[in-house]
């Protein structure tokens, strides 16, 4: 391959530093070349300009075997050879014309690449007995339960998440003109500048609210626009939207697809209890709590009759210690436990 001579350097520094960066990624430099190449990095400028090209060149080689980036490519290596034809024209030596062009297309297709590479939703995601806290790019504080799976898209006019399983805690920065939401099921929760944790649990979606304000809202398949989620009231009386009967200190639980939400007092220290790696109840259903210690335990606790089904769980457990679940749940109510290969089966006994 030809080589590059610098008297025949370019004279915007960009191009300069796409032309040193081909020359790196073609072959070693010699003694002298690599003097040259010194020099010019110690111009205030250079340094930083060699590093984006660089930059441009790994993102363009990433992507070059999609379609999109050939295509792209060829379309911005027809452009530079048209728009700057007269100029290698002029020019003594042709040596220069196929390496700057093939630079300048990797340059000129860099956005097209990056966009192409970059996938506007992050995967927030904790495994089996992990949890992680990640601040946002807008400044809200994600807080991960074991287990759990957030996706995060933030655009210019609105914060978009998923929650696809477990449970979360979003301290939401507040930006009244990017609306934060959280989709979890069918259910899509709305805030501005708040704290709330949202959790999906046997079937049900969990909404605790520590303070500000969110609406909930019923988000209908096949497009269609969401609903305000509104709760039943006894003796006929119209319904109470949900949002106005959620207030800091409350819980919701809503079934996913169907049913009726309630909301309940919570007690919110407890609640939090499981960002300290402690997992409290509090007359909760037994498969409840099972489900929650499974989101520690690699191996797997089973409800295997309905009388264990009907049993409610208090007390404070160490996230992760299933041997003290189990046994807990012996000596309270008698349950047997039946290990498997990969998991342990509570009956009773």
């Amino acid at each position: 391959m030809s080589r590059v001579d610098p008297q025949d350097m370019p004279e915007g520094r960009d191009e300069e530093a796409a032309i040193w960066c081909m020359r790196l990624a073609e072959d070693r430099l010699s003694p002298h070349e690599q003097r040259e190449f010194d020099a010019w990095l110690a111009v205030p400028g250079n340094a930083e300009a060699f590093d984006d090209a660089v930059l441009v060149w790994q993102t363009a080689e990433a992507a070059a075997h999609r379609p999109e980036v050939i295509h792209a490519r060829t379309e911005a290596l027809d452009a530079f050879r048209d728009g700057n034809s007269r100029r290698w024209v002029r020019r003594a030596s042709r040596r220069w014309y196929w390496p700057v062009g093939t630079v300048a297309a990797i340059l000129l297709v860099a956005l097209t690449s990056l966009m192409l590479l970059h996938d506007p939703v992050q995967v927030f995601e904790t495994g089996i007995g992990e949890r992680r806290i990640a601040m946002l790019q807008d400044g809200s504080r994600l807080s991960l339960d074991a287990a759990t799976k957030v996706d995060v898209h933030l655009a210019s006019n609105r914060r978009e998440l998923t929650l696809l399983s477990g449970r979360a805690k979003f301290d939401v920065a507040r930006d009244p003109l990017r609306p934060f939401s959280v989709l979890a099921g069918d259910k899509l929760i709305v805030a501005t500048g708040t704290s709330f944790s949202v959790e999906i649990l046997r079937g049900q979606v969990r909404v605790l609210l520590y303070e500000g304000h969110v609406d909930v809202l019923d988000q209908p398949s096949g497009g269609a626009a969401p609903r305000q989620l509104e709760l039943k009231r006894a003796g006929g009386a119209p319904p109470l939207p949900a949002a106005q009967a959620l207030t800091p200190g409350r819980e919701l639980v809503t079934p996913i697809s169907a049913g009726t939400a309630t909301i309940a007092l919570a007690d919110l220290p407890r609640s939090l209890s499981w960002e300290g790696g402690q997992l409290s109840f509090d007359g909760e259903a037994l498969p409840a709590a099972v489900e929650r210690m499974n989101r520690y335990a690699a191996k797997k606790l089973v409800v295997g009759d309905s009388y264990v089904a009907s049993l409610k769980v208090d007390g404070v457990y160490t996230a992760g210690d299933t041997d003290a679940f189990v046994e807990g749940m012996s000596a309270l109510y008698g349950v047997k436990a039946v290990p498997g290969a990969d998991s342990v089966t509570l009956k009773r006994d």
